[in-house]
C-alpha cells in the first residue's frame, strides 16, 4: 500500500509538472506586444487595460503620472486601493505590465532637477509593488545629449546612483536618448550599472536619418532591454516606408532576443486621435510580423 501511495504521488507530481509547463509555455511567448496608456489617452486609468485587452495587445506599459514643478510624480498607484483595482483587473483581463514610463522626463530635467534621486525611488517602489521589472526613463528635451553635451557630466553621475538603486531592488531602468548606437553604447560603459540598458526607439534613428537595422547590430541584444517599435505620427506600421518589421524581426531571432514591442505613435496622420482604429490595426500588424497571428 505504501508502495501504490508514492507511485500515485509520483504520477500526480509529474502531471501537475507537466500542466504547469504547459501553462507557463503560452506566457512565454518570445515576443509580446504592449501599448502604452498615456498614448491610448487614458494616462492612469483604470480603463486603459480593458482597451488594451480590446485592441488585442498583451500587455500596458502604464505612466507615473505628471511631474511638473511637484516634488515627485503625480501617481496614483501610490495608492494601495487603486494599485489593488489595477493587479486584480490585469489578472482578471489576462494583461500584463509590460513597462512603468517616467515620461514626466520629457519636459522636466533629468539632468538639473534637484532631489532626482527620490523621484525615481518612487518609481523604483512601485516597481517593486506593481510587479514590474522595466521603467522607461527618456533623458528629454533639456538633457538632449547631441543638442547640449555640456549636461553629459550630470547625466552621467544621476545615473551611477540610478543604476545602484535600480540594481539593489532587482529592476531595469531603459534609457531613451538622441545619440547614435555608438554614442550609447559608449554613455552605458561609462555609467557602468547593469542596471541601466537603452529603451530602443526606432524612431530616433529613423528622424536622425540613421540606419535602424545598422543601430540595432551596434547596441546589440544585451543593451537593448525594450523596444518601443515606432515611427513619427504619419502611417501605420504596416504602410511605414522606413520599417521593414521583418529584418528587424531577423535581427532580433539571430539574438534569440526576447522581450516587449511596445507600439508608441505610428498613427495614420490623417485621423491621429482614432485611438481605436490606429492601435488596433498596428497592434494586428505586430502579432502577425513576431506571433505569426
Amino acid at each position: 500500500m505504501k508502495l501504490l501511495a508514492v507511485i500515485i504521488c509520483c504520477v500526480f507530481v509529474l502531471m501537475s509538472g507537466c500542466s504547469t509547463a504547459q501553462q507557463t509555455g503560452t506566457k512565454q511567448q518570445q515576443y509580446k506586444i504592449g501599448l502604452i496608456d498615456l498614448m491610448l489617452l487614458k494616462r492612469q486609468k483604470l480603463s486603459a487595460l480593458q482597451l488594451t485587452k480590446d485592441l488585442g495587445a498583451d500587455g500596458v506599459e502604464i505612466d507615473m503620472g505628471g511631474l511638473g514643478n511637484r516634488p515627485t510624480f503625480d501617481n496614483k498607484l501610490a495608492i494601495d486601493s487603486v494599485r489593488g483595482q489595477y493587479l486584480n483587473k490585469a489578472k482578471a483581463l489576462d494583461i500584463q505590465f509590460c513597462s512603468i514610463g517616467m515620461t514626466g522626463f520629457y519636459s522636466q530635467s533629468f539632468c538639473n532637477r534637484p532631489n532626482v534621486d527620490s523621484t525615481v525611488a518612487d518609481c523604483i517602489l512601485t516597481m517593486q509593488q506593481m510587479h514590474i521589472n522595466i521603467a522607461f526613463l527618456p533623458m528629454g528635451i533639456q538633457c538632449d545629449l547631441v543638442k547640449n553635451p555640456d549636461v553629459r557630466d550630470s547625466v552621467v553621475t544621476r545615473l551611477k546612483r540610478i543604476g545602484a538603486m535600480a540594481a539593489k531592488a532587482g529592476v531595469i531602468i531603459g534609457i531613451e536618448t538622441s545619440l547614435d548606437a555608438k554614442g550609447e553604447v559608449q554613455l552605458l560603459k561609462d555609467i557602468g550599472s547593469p542596471a541601466i540598458k537603452i529603451y530602443f526607439n526606432f524612431e530616433t534613428p529613423l528622424t536622425a536619418g540613421r540606419d535602424l537595422y545598422e543601430e540595432m547590430e551596434i547596441l546589440g541584444k544585451d543593451r537593448i532591454c525594450q523596444i518601443h517599435c515606432t515611427n513619427k505620427d504619419s502611417v501605420w506600421l504596416q504602410n511605414d516606408p522606413q520599417i521593414d518589421m521583418y529584418k528587424v524581426k531577423a535581427i532580433l531571432d539571430k539574438w534569440h532576443w526576447s522581450g516587449w514591442l511596445v507600439i508608441e505613435r505610428s498613427r495614420d496622420a490623417n485621423d491621429p486621435k482614432n485611438v481605436k482604429r490606429n492601435y488596433s490595426a498596428n497592434t494586428a500588424y505586430m502579432k502577425r510580423v513576431f506571433q505569426n497571428r
